[in-house]
């Protein structure tokens, strides 16, 4: 399996493992995971959750006027870890 495969289905285990709901979605140029946010997260949880995230080449969080939040993270492969310089 490719880097980037492999590194967007690390993440989407690890962001499984705190509970999220995680699909792995392949795209022409890269892999990217997506992550159904529950409105009920604790704050606790959300301090992993970024931390899980904050290894992948960017993020973000979509909410939409329905209550509804999904997370997304593109994977390249270069999966650093956090203090990493870019």
């Amino acid at each position: 399996m490719p880097a980037p495969e492999v590194s967007a289905e690390a993440l989407a285990a690890r962001l499984s493992a705190l509970g999220l709901t995680t699909r792995v979605l392949a795209h022409t140029r890269h892999t990217s995971i997506e992550a159904e946010v529950p409105e009920s997260l604790p704050a606790e949880t959300w301090r992993e959750v970024l931390e899980v995230v904050a290894c992948a080449d960017r993020f973000g969080l979509l909410a939409t006027s329905l209550g509804d939040r999904t997370l997304w993270a593109p994977a390249t492969g270069d999966v650093r870890g956090p203090g990493h310089q870019r």
